[in-house]
C-alpha cells in the first residue's frame, strides 16, 4: 500500500460499530438497580448512575491523604520531610527536628486551607445543583422532588424557561404535534433555538397523567458517551419499535423556551449525561517555574550529596592523617574508626547543607502569590461598572504563569461578541444608506408616523425614511414589503395589562433584526396564519396569501417565499448568500454592479450580508410548478434532493432589489486586544460550536483574520497532510514537507495563512470521536504487536495537524463540541510544548477551561459555570490584555527576581560552610552562630526579596500595554532557567569565597587594635561581610523604588543590629551557654576599625563584579529595552505597509458571512400549522374551525421582545 493509500485510509476509515447494551425501562427502578459493571479487579457499582453530580476533588474522609499526596508530589516538600527525617537521628543531628516541621507543617497547611476553600466553594455549587426542583412521576402523579432524586427511566415534568435536568427522551408536549423549543447556549454556544419533536405514539397516546404512569416502553441505545449532536436507539412499545435520533432526545443543560410543559423519559443520568461526560476532570495544575524549580530541587539535592560525599571522603582521610601524627590522643577514639566518622560526617553535612533549599522560600512564594493575586482583584482598570463585576484570581498558584501564554483558545458567543445583531446598512437598487457610525438618530417628530416604531432602534437614515415616505420608488417596496414577508419571526399578544400590544419572536437574531427594520420603516408584519400573512404597509393593511415557503439550509444559503398578493399576483421573494443570489438573476445591470460594490463595502466592515431579490410568477407557471412540489413532497426516497431541484427550477431569473447588512456586535476592545495579544507573540485561536461562516465573519470582524491571509480550506490543509505523511514515511520529518509545501506556495499568502475546520473534520483526521472500548485480555494486549500501529499513526497525523496549524497566523474551529475543544488544546500542549490559556463563559467551555493551564472563565449570560471552574474571571475579554500583558507579565519578572536573589543569597551566604570545612577537620562544625543561621532567610535578608516579590516592576503598566513585545520575554523564558540558576550559583559562590578567604586573609597572624583574632570574631566578620554583598547586590538590582522598599532594606539592617545584640548579650549568654554561644561577639569585633575596614573590602570586591556587568550593559546597550522595542515595532509597521501595498482590494478575496443562523425546519412547521396554538389554551388536539389562533415561537434568552403598540391583529384560521 503506498503512503498516500495508507493516508486516505486513515482519515477515511469507517468507524467501528457501537455496542447497543444501554437498557433503559420506563417507570422501573427496580429493573436498573439489579444491574451492575465492574469497576476493578472484583469491585462492582451501579451501572446507572443517579442524577447527582460530584465535580468536588475531595470529600470528609479522602481530604486528607488525597491533599498530602498531591502536596508530596512536590519535590521540595519530599526532600525538607528527608531532611526532618534525618534530624531525628542524635548521632548526626545538629538542630531539634521540630524546628524543621513546623515550618513544613505551617506550609502544607496553608496550601491544605486554600485547596480545602477551592474545593468547599465546587461542594457549593454541586450541592445548588443537585438541589433544583424538578417534578417526577412517582406513582400514578407527579411530585415535586430535587435533582439528585432522579433515576434513569424515571418520567419527568418540565414548564416553561427551566432548564433540564438529565438527557431525556421526549415523550410528549403542550405545543402542536409535541414540539418542544430548546435554547442550547450552555452546550454548543448558540443562542438561537432549535426545536426537538416527540414520536408520534407518544404524542398521541401519553395525554395524561394515567397514561404516562402506565407508559412501559423501553429503550435500547448506545452506551453513555460525549457526542453531543448524535443519538441512536429504538423504543419498543407495545409490541412496536420505533427508531430514535438526536432530534427527539432533550440534553442537560439545554433551557426550555416557549414550550408550557413537556415530559421526557430519563435516558442517562447525572454523570453518564453528555454534557458531564464533556467537562473532563479537575486536574492540578503546575506552572512551569514550579515544574522548573522541581528540577532544580533535584539538582541541588545531587549536588548536595556530591559534596557531602566528597567532605566526607576528606574528613575520613584526615582522621587517617589525625590518629597517625597524634597517636597520643587514640584513647578518645575507642570503638570507632575513621569509616564510621566519614559515615556520620556525610549526614552531618547534609543537614548542615541542607539550608541551600531553604523552607522559606515557598512559604514566602505563596505569599507572593498571594498578594500579586490581590492586585489583581484589586486592579480597577480590570472593573467591569456596568455589571459591578471585578476581575478575580480564582486560583494564587498561576500569576507567574499569565505572563507566559504562548497560545490562547477563545470561545466566540459571549466571550468575544455580545450575539446581539444590529442592523446598520443597506443597499436599495444600487443606493447605499446608512451611516458609518449611526451618529443619526431617530427623533420623536421624525417618526411620530408610525405607530409601531422601535424608538431604541441603532439605524437611522433620514433620506432612506424620505425616500419610504414618498412611496413612488417600486424597487424600495419591494425591498421592504420583502423583509416583511420572507421569514420565519413569529407574533403573539403579550399578556399584560396593555391590550392590543403585538410582540415579535424570532428563532435567530438575524431574522428579528431585519423585520425590525421593516417595521420602523412603516412595513409592519402584524400576524400569520397556516396560509396568510398580515402586514400594515404605511398604515395599510394587507393580507398575502402564502403559497409555499422554500426552506432554509447550508447547502441552499437562500430561503424563498411565494405569495399572492391582494391584487391577485403571485410573487417570490428570496433572501440569501450573495454567491447564490448573484448567479440566479434575470440579467446584469448597473444595480447589480453597485450593489456588488455595496457588499465589499460591507465585507470591508466585516457584517453579516444578505442579497435580496423577487420575480412575478405568471399563474400557469405557479401551476405547473405547485405538481411538481407536490409530488417532490410526498416521495419516500430522495425527499429533500428532489425538493431542492424544484426550489433550484422556481429560484431563477430573479430581479436585484439590493442588500442588507447585519453586525454581530462584538464587546468593547476585543480588535484592539487581539492585535495587542498577537503584538506580544500570543496566537488566538478560535473554538466555536457556531457555524463556520459565522465564525469566519468574526475572525475579520476582530481582527484576528485580515484580507491578506490565505484561509485554508478543508481540501488543502489534506494535502498539506498529505505531503507530511509522506515525507514522515520517506524522509522522516513532517516539518520538512510543510516548509517545501510554504516554499512553493509563494505569493502574497506565503506565511500568512489562516486554518478554518470543522469538529468533523477534526473528528475524521485526529480521531476525536468517542473511541469504543474493546474488551481484551492482559495477554492479548501484551502479545498484540499491531495495537502499536494505530497509535503510532495517530500521533504522526495529530502532529502534522498540530506543525500546520501553528505555521498559521490564526485557526479557528467551528462546530465543534465540549470535548473537541479541550482535544484541540490538549493537542497544542503535548506537540508544542506551549503554554496554553483557555477563555469562555458557558458550561460548553469547561472542559477546555480545565484543560489549559490557565483558565479564564468571563462573567456572562451563560451562567457561572465557566467562571467556577475557571482560575481567573473576567467581567470582558478586553481585560485579558492587561491581565496578561501587565499583571502577568509583571508577576512573572518578580518571581523569576525573587527566586534569583533568593538563590544568590542563599549561595552567597552558606556556601561558606564548606570553605571553612577544609579549615575545621571537615567536622561539619557551623562557622556561623546558630542564631545567624535560623534569622538569616527569616530575618535579615527575606525582607528586601520579598519586597522585589510584591513591587518589582520594570516599565510602567502603560508602556507595558504600548510595547507589548515585552511579553516575549516570559514565554521564552529568559529570566529564569537553567543558565540563570547556574549564573546565580556562579555568583553566589564567588560571593562567598570572597567574603571567607578576604577575611581568612586579614585574620591570618594579625590582630587589631582590641585583639582580634579569635573563631567568634571571624565568624561575625564572615557572617557581617556576606550579609552586607546580598544587600548591596538587591539594592542595585531594584528598578522600581517604593516606601515598601526602603523599609525593608532599613528593617533588614535594624534587624541586623537588634538580633546580634539580643542573641549575643552577655546576660542571656549566662542564662543559657548553650544556646547563646557568642557573648558580646559583634560588640567586639564591629567596633574594631580593622574589622569594619575587612568587611567594607569584601563589599566592595564582592559587588565589582556585577557592577562591571551593568556598566558593559549600559555601554553596548543590552539593557535599553524600550530602544529595542521601537525599533522592532517600527520594523513590523513597515512590514505590515509592505503586505497592504500588495493587496488588491478589487480581488474579492472573500465575502461576509450570510445573515442566517437558525435551523432549517422552521418553514415547515409554519406551512403544515405544526406550531400553530390554540391561544389561552393548553389542552393539546384537534383544533376545531371557530378557534382563533396565534402563532408562536420562541425566542432567545435575554433577548428584549420587541413590543408594538396598537390593535391586535388575530386571524381566523378555518381548518
Amino acid at each position: 500500500m503506498t503512503n498516500q493509500e495508507s493516508l486516505e485510509s486513515y482519515l477515511n476509515g469507517s468507524k467501528k460499530q457501537l455496542d447497543f447494551t444501554w437498557e433503559v425501562k420506563a417507570n422501573d427502578r427496580a429493573y436498573h438497580k439489579q444491574f451492575k459493571k465492574r469497576v476493578a479487579f472484583c469491585l462492582t457499582r451501579k451501572k446507572y448512575e443517579d442524577n447527582a453530580i460530584r465535580t468536588a476533588k475531595y470529600n470528609v474522609l479522602t481530604f486528607l491523604p488525597l491533599n498530602l499526596y498531591e502536596q508530596f508530589h512536590r519535590l521540595a516538600n519530599l526532600y525538607f520531610l528527608f531532611v526532618i527525617l534525618l534530624q531525628t537521628v542524635p548521632e548526626i543531628s545538629t538542630l531539634p527536628w521540630f524546628t524543621l516541621l513546623l515550618p513544613l507543617s505551617s506550609l502544607l497547611l496553608l496550601r491544605g486551607l486554600r485547596d480545602l476553600i477551592d474545593d468547599i466553594a465546587r461542594h457549593r455549587s454541586d450541592w445548588m445543583i443537585n438541589s433544583r426542583p424538578c417534578e417526577i412521576l412517582v406513582g400514578k402523579s407527579f411530585s415535586w422532588k430535587k435533582w439528585r432524586d432522579i433515576c434513569v427511566g424515571d418520567v419527568v415534568c418540565l414548564r416553561k424557561d427551566s432548564f433540564v435536568p438529565a438527557d431525556l427522551l421526549l415523550l410528549s408536549s403542550s405545543e402542536p404535534s409535541s414540539l418542544c423549543y430548546v435554547e442550547t447556549a450552555d452546550i454548543d454556544g448558540e443562542t438561537n433555538l432549535k426545536f426537538r419533536q416527540a414520536l408520534l405514539a407518544t404524542h398521541q397516546e401519553l395525554v395524561s397523567e394515567a397514561s404516562m404512569a402506565a407508559f412501559d416502553g423501553k429503550v435500547t441505545c448506545e452506551e453513555p458517551n460525549s457526542r453531543m449532536h448524535s443519538f441512536i436507539g429504538t423504543l419498543e412499545w407495545r409490541g412496536e419499535k420505533y427508531s430514535l435520533d438526536s432530534e427527539k432526545i432533550l440534553l442537560r443543560g439545554c433551557r426550555i423556551r416557549n414550550t408550557e410543559t413537556c415530559y421526557g423519559l430519563v435516558i442517562y443520568a447525572g454523570l453518564d449525561s453528555k454534557i458531564m461526560k464533556n467537562c473532563g476532570k479537575i486536574k492540578m495544575k503546575k506552572t512551569k517555574l514550579d515544574r522548573l524549580m522541581d528540577r532544580l530541587v533535584i539538582v541541588i539535592f545531587v549536588m548536595l550529596v556530591i559534596t557531602s560525599l566528597c567532605l566526607a571522603f576528606a574528613a575520613g582521610f584526615w582522621a587517617v592523617k589525625f590518629d597517625t601524627q597524634h597517636s597520643y590522643l587514640s584513647a578518645l577514639y575507642v570503638g570507632t574508626s575513621p569509616a564510621t566518622q566519614a559515615f556520620f560526617t556525610f549526614w552531618g553535612f547534609m543537614i548542615l547543607l541542607s539550608i541551600i533549599i531553604p523552607m522559606s522560600m515557598y512559604i514566602t512564594f505563596e505569599f507572593i502569590y498571594m498578594v500579586n493575586s490581590c492586585f489583581i482583584d484589586w486592579d480597577l482598570e480590570m472593573y467591569y461598572p456596568a455589571k459591578d463585576t471585578p476581575a478575580k484570581a480564582r486560583s494564587t498558584s498561576l500569576n507567574d504563569q499569565l505572563g507566559q501564554i504562548e497560545y490562547i483558545f477563545s470561545d466566540k458567543t459571549g466571550t468575544l461578541t455580545q450575539n446581539i445583531m444590529t442592523f446598520k446598512k443597506c443597499c436599495i437598487n444600487g443606493i447605499t444608506y446608512g451611516s458609518a457610525n449611526g451618529e443619526n438618530k431617530a427623533s420623536k417628530a421624525s417618526m411620530s408616523w408610525n405607530p409601531y416604531v422601535d424608538r431604541t432602534a441603532e439605524f437611522h437614515d433620514p433620506s432612506l425614511l424620505e425616500a419610504v415616505l414618498q412611496n413612488d420608488d417600486p424597487v424600495m417596496r419591494e425591498f421592504l414589503r420583502l423583509l416583511a414577508l420572507c421569514h420565519t419571526v413569529m407574533v403573539e399578544e403579550k399578556d399584560s395589562e396593555l391590550a392590543g400590544e403585538l410582540v415579535y419572536q424570532a428563532a435567530s437574531p438575524d431574522e428579528e433584526a431585519l423585520v425590525m427594520a421593516a417595521r420602523n420603516l412603516g412595513y409592519v408584519f402584524l400576524s400569520r396564519t397556516q396560509d396568510t400573512i398580515t402586514l400594515s404597509e404605511l398604515g395599510t393593511e394587507r393580507t398575502y396569501s402564502l403559497l409555499a415557503m422554500l426552506d432554509f439550509n447550508s447547502v441552499r444559503k437562500r430561503m424563498s417565499i411565494l405569495v399572492r398578493d391582494p391584487e391577485g399576483k403571485i410573487r417570490l421573494y428570496t433572501k440569501g448568500a450573495d454567491v447564490v443570489i448573484l448567479e440566479r438573476l434575470h440579467e446584469d445591470g448597473p444595480t447589480r454592479a453597485f450593489t456588488q460594490l455595496a457588499l465589499d463595502s460591507f465585507a470591508e466592515e466585516t457584517l453579516r450580508t444578505l442579497c435580496l431579490a423577487s420575480k412575478e410568477v405568471k399563474e400557469e407557471d405557479y401551476i405547473e410548478w405547485s405538481k411538481k412540489h407536490h409530488e417532490a413532497s410526498v416521495l419516500l426516497q430522495n425527499r429533500a434532493q428532489e425538493l431542492d431541484k424544484v426550489y433550484e427550477e422556481m429560484e431563477q431569473d430573479l430581479q436585484l432589489l439590493g442588500a442588507t447588512a447585519i453586525e454581530d456586535k462584538l464587546q468593547d476592545g476585543v480588535p484592539e486586544t487581539i492585535q495587542l495579544l498577537k503584538k506580544g507573540n500570543i496566537k488566538v485561536w478560535v473554538l466555536t460550536g457556531d457555524k463556520q461562516e459565522t465564525a469566519v465573519n468574526i475572525g475579520f470582524a476582530c481582527r484576528l483574520l485580515s484580507d491578506d491571509m490565505q484561509i485554508l480550506e478543508e481540501k488543502e490543509i489534506c494535502e498539506m497532510l498529505e505531503a507530511c505523511w509522506v515525507s514522515t514515511n520517506n524522509l522522516g520529518s513532517s516539518g520538512e514537507a510543510l516548509c517545501r509545501f510554504q516554499q512553493h506556495s509563494g505569493g502574497l499568502h506565503q506565511g500568512k495563512m489562516a486554518l478554518v475546520v470543522t469538529g468533523d473534520f477534526l473528528e475524521k483526521v485526529l480521531g476525536t470521536a468517542e473511541k469504543v472500548k474493546r474488551k481484551e485480555g492482559f495477554w492479548a494486549r501484551l502479545v498484540c504487536c499491531k495495537a502499536q500501529t494505530q497509535p503510532v499513526a495517530d500521533s504522526l497525523v495529530e502532529k502534522a495537524f498540530v506543525d500546520l496549524a501553528t505555521c498559521c497566523q490564526a485557526v479557528i474551529c467551528c462546530r465543534v463540541t465540549p470535548k473537541q475543544k479541550a482535544l484541540v488544546v490538549q493537542l497544542v500542549k503535548r506537540h508544542r510544548s506551549a503554554i496554553t490559556l483557555a477563555i469562555g463563559d458557558g458550561a460548553n467551555d469547561v472542559n477546555m477551561i480545565k484543560t489549559a493551564d490557565i483558565g479564564v472563565g468571563i462573567s456572562g449570560q451563560e451562567g457561572m459555570q465557566a467562571v467556577q471552574c475557571s482560575d481567573y474571571a473576567l467581567a470582558q475579554f478586553r481585560y485579558l490584555q492587561r491581565l496578561l500583558l501587565v499583571h502577568g507579565r509583571w508577576s512573572y519578572l518578580r518571581i523569576c527576581k525573587f527566586l534569583r536573589y533568593f538563590f544568590y543569597k542563599t549561595f552567597a551566604g552558606m556556601m561558606v560552610q564548606i570553605w571553612f570545612a577544609f579549615y575545621s577537620g571537615f567536622t561539619a562544625q557551623p562557622l556561623y552562630e546558630g542564631w545567624f543561621l535560623a534569622l538569616y532567610n527569616v530575618f535579615y535578608t527575606a525582607y528586601p526579596v520579598l519586597s522585589m516579590g510584591l513591587m518589582e516592576q520594570d516599565v510602567s503598566a502603560e508602556k507595558s500595554l504600548k510595547f507589548p513585545e515585552l511579553y516575549k520575554v516570559g514565554q521564552r523564558d529568559e529570566l529564569f532557567n537553567y543558565r540563570v540558576f547556574c549564573v546565580t550559583l556562579l555568583h553566589g559562590t564567588v560571593t562567598s569565597l570572597g567574603s571567607f578567604f578576604i577575611a581568612l586573609w586579614a585574620f591570618e597572624d594579625r590582630v587589631g587594635s582590641r585583639v582580634v583574632g579569635d573563631y567568634q570574631s571571624f565568624a561575625i566578620t564572615v557572617a557581617t561581610s556576606a550579609f552586607l554583598s546580598v544587600l548591596a547586590e538587591i539594592i542595585m538590582d531594584i528598578k522600581f523604588w517604593t516606601i515598601l522598599s526602603f523599609l525593608t532594606v532599613a528593617g533588614s539592617l535594624l534587624f541586623f543590629c537588634l538580633f546580634s545584640f539580643l542573641t549575643q548579650n552577655f546576660m542571656v549568654f549566662r542564662e543559657a551557654p548553650t544556646i547563646f554561644r557568642f557573648p558580646d561577639a559583634s560588640q567586639n569585633a564591629l567596633t574594631d576599625p580593622y574589622v569594619l575596614s575587612v568587611i567594607l573590602l569584601c563589599v566592595v570586591v564582592n559587588t565589582v563584579p556585577s557592577l562591571t556587568v551593568r556598566l558593559l550593559r549600559v555601554i553596548t546597550g543590552t539593557s535599553a529595552i524600550q530602544h529595542k522595542i521601537r525599533f522592532r515595532d517600527t520594523r513590523v509597521a513597515e512590514s505590515t505597509v509592505e503586505l497592504k501595498s500588495h493587496f488588491r482590494r478589487g480581488s474579492l478575496q472573500r465575502r461576509s458571512s450570510y445573515a442566517f443562523s437558525h435551523k432549517e425546519g422552521y418553514a415547515d412547521l409554519i406551512t403544515r400549522g405544526a406550531s400553530l396554538r390554540v391561544k389561552d389554551s393548553r389542552i393539546r388536539g384537534p383544533v376545531n374551525g371557530s378557534s382563533y389562533q396565534s402563532i408562536l415561537l420562541p425566542t432567545r434568552e435575554g433577548a428584549t421582545p420587541s413590543v408594538a403598540s396598537g390593535p391586535s391583529v388575530f386571524l381566523k384560521e378555518h381548518n
